[in-house]
């Protein structure tokens, strides 16, 4: 059973795949060769399915940091008789720079550890175990290394110490004295091609170095924000760059599957996958108008991956794999035990065929934002927008799963409303450049009756709310969307009373809100969740309550680990993050309220109209 808490871990990244690296120094969750691969190290969710430690033989303390404007991690292990430096990174092409960050990522994890001080002897274990731990491999010995081989996939790891093959496990023990280094790289490649090369000490030092160049590049070239919490702010930029596939520009919502939302719950679900509302957000944090790139790449990729869709009068999907999968089908990996005893372990996610009508919204909202770039892109998609703008106007009376994806009854839900009226008020914006002129007069039509729908049945008088669907007295956090998209300025009175019934109602002993409080289809409860929070301290500051949108932002960035990583939810209880780790909607709320923040910190004493200025950094 896996037991360390969520916290603990730091990401890697070659915006291809993702690694989760321990404090103690153990890689305990690796896909290659794509973020929603099969785990080759998966003893995140079960002891027995595989790592790779290196650390200190006996008792050591750690402290760890990423190198400045990287996903370059270096932890730092004092023992009794001296210091070793760990660096660990997925390894990007040779010579990336800038917007190339990834494009020829080769599958290779380096490890370069170096003695700074006395002596220390170090322990390595790799356990590779394929397909989410169902295979143990074979092992065989080369030359600078061995190659550890199981069903259809092979790594060769490269070491520079004497290895001991023990079943199905490397392992070694090495001394290294002030000034010494040791560098390993384990490289991925399918069993059935070409044997490959291990790589020589020279090469992995001099890819360390090279990836954390890469990194600085694209920070350099990317990453413009000043103002408060810059370090934040920035390291949030790194963090979602690193979430995303570079080869079609998606965006997964978090490198991880089936962490839970709650402690022996079932609430466990796959989130490597990119959510069409995740990725739109996602690149709104991400945006700077001098690089376009990420953004160009990612629209391309949905119009193509989901226009024949359209083109058929069905609606927009939701979610799709990262390189363009419809089938995300759901099943259980039921050899696993789960994050502490937290089964079930999914694969897939039976969102992809769920209704989410609030998905237009999103898309054309992010288009929006980014319409400089419109001119750079085909008439596919052109043609897409202007498709998705139709389907919001034709299917937005009707019942969906909404933002939260309850696996309940559909229901005319508030959120999903709103972003259907965002969809059709940004398609007007933008009805000159999408050669829609035709399409005008009904889009404005149906976008005033959707507001007008809105302002009488999403409004609870008895509540003094907007509440979470028509009908309903339940509060939902998803309607302080009301005022980020520009629906209701924030000082609305029934804005006011929305929030005040949300932050009385919704908020957890630790000022946190949880997202709703209701039977939502899936037994079990869950945490509070940070893009919530965030939302929260967006609207204070969108009205101009500078004092009160610091605290919220300040408690929930709180949150953050050492190295600035934040995860979905946070148990009220034990204060511990809940959820798949880390997670880019709650970096991208704290992007987003950072920057409505410093636009009230610029304006003092006005309220603001909307979140909808140029986002902070790219």
């Amino acid at each position: 059973m896996s037991s360390l808490p969520i916290s603990d871990y730091a990401l890697l990244s070659d915006c291809r795949s993702a690694a989760l690296v321990s404090r103690r120094g153990s890689v305990d969750w690796l896909c290659f060769p794509r973020f929603d691969g099969p785990a080759l190290f998966g003893r995140l969710l079960d002891a027995r399915a595989g790592h790779f430690s290196l650390c200190p033989e006996g008792p050591f303390d750690a402290t760890r940091r990423y190198r400045e404007q990287t996903l370059v991690l270096e932890t730092t292990f004092d023992t009794p008789t001296g210091t070793v430096v760990l660096v660990d990174a997925l390894a990007m092409g040779s010579h990336e720079r800038g917007h190339d960050l990834g494009r020829a990522s080769p599958g290779v994890l380096l490890r370069h550890v170096t003695c700074t001080k006395g002596e220390v002897t170090l322990a390595l274990e790799l356990s590779a175990r394929p397909e989410y731990g169902l295979i143990s491999p074979t092992l065989r010995p080369v030359d600078g290394g061995v190659v550890c081989r199981g069903g259809a996939e092979a790594l060769l790891l490269s070491s520079p110490v004497p290895l001991r093959l023990e079943g199905a496990d490397v392992r070694a023990t090495f001394t290294l004295r002030e000034g010494q280094s040791a560098g390993f790289a384990a490289q991925h490649h399918v069993a059935w091609a070409e044997p490959v090369a291990p790589w020589t000490q020279e090469k992995i030092a001099h890819r360390v170095e090279d990836t954390t160049e890469t990194w600085r590049s694209w920070s350099d070239e990317h990453q413009n924000y000043e103002g408060p919490w810059q370090a934040l702010v920035k390291h949030s930029g790194c963090v979602l760059q690193g979430l995303t596939f570079q080869p079609t520009g998606a965006i997964i919502a978090a490198p991880t599957t089936s962490l839970p939302e709650e402690l022996g719950g079932s609430r466990n679900w796959d989130y490597r996958y990119t959510w069409m509302r995740d990725a739109s957000f996602t690149l709104d944090a991400l945006w700077v108008a001098a690089c376009p790139d990420e953004a160009e790449r990612y629209f391309q990729f949905l119009a193509e991956a989901a226009q024949t869709q359209l083109a058929h009068g069905e609606e927009l999907q939701a979610v799709f794999g990262v390189g363009g999968e419809h089938d995300l089908t759901e099943r259980e990996l039921g050899h696993l035990d789960g994050w502490r005893g937290t089964s079930p372990v999914r694969v897939g996610n039976n969102a992809w065929s769920q209704r989410q009508l609030d998905v237009y919204g999103e898309l054309l909202c992010s288009v929006h934002r980014l319409g400089d770039m419109l001119e750079k892109l085909d008439g596919t998609f052109r043609r897409f927008l202007v498709d998705s703008a139709d389907l919001a106007a034709k299917r937005w009376r009707e019942r969906d799963q909404g933002i939260w994806e309850v696996r309940g009854e559909p229901r005319h839900f508030l959120h999903s409303k709103l972003m259907c009226w965002v969809a059709l008020d940004r398609a007007l914006q933008l009805a000159e450049r999408l050669e829609a002129g035709d399409r005008v007069e009904r889009w404005r039509r149906e976008r005033d009756e959707v507001r007008r729908v809105i302002l009488k049945d999403g409004w609870n008088e008895q509540v003094g709310a907007f509440t979470q669907s028509f009908g309903s007295d339940v509060l939902d956090a998803a309607a302080l969307m009301i005022p980020i998209v520009g629906f209701l300025p924030a000082t609305d009175a029934r804005v006011r009373s929305t929030v005040r019934a949300i932050t009385g109602g919704l908020m957890d002993p630790n000022g946190l809100l949880y997202r709703y409080r209701m039977d939502d289809g899936v037994e079990g409860d869950e945490g509070a969740f940070l893009l919530c929070t965030f939302w929260l301290a967006q609207v204070q500051a969108l009205a101009g309550e500078l004092e009160a949108a610091t605290v919220t932002f300040t408690r929930a960035a709180s949150f953050a680990n050492d190295v600035g990583l934040l995860a979905e939810e946070v148990d009220p209880e034990r204060r511990e993050v809940r959820g798949n780790f880390p997670q880019a909607f709650s970096h991208v709320g704290l992007v987003n309220a950072a920057w409505a923040i410093c636009q009230a910190r610029a304006h003092p004493g006005r309220p603001l109209e909307s979140a909808q200025a140029a986002p902070p950094v790219g």
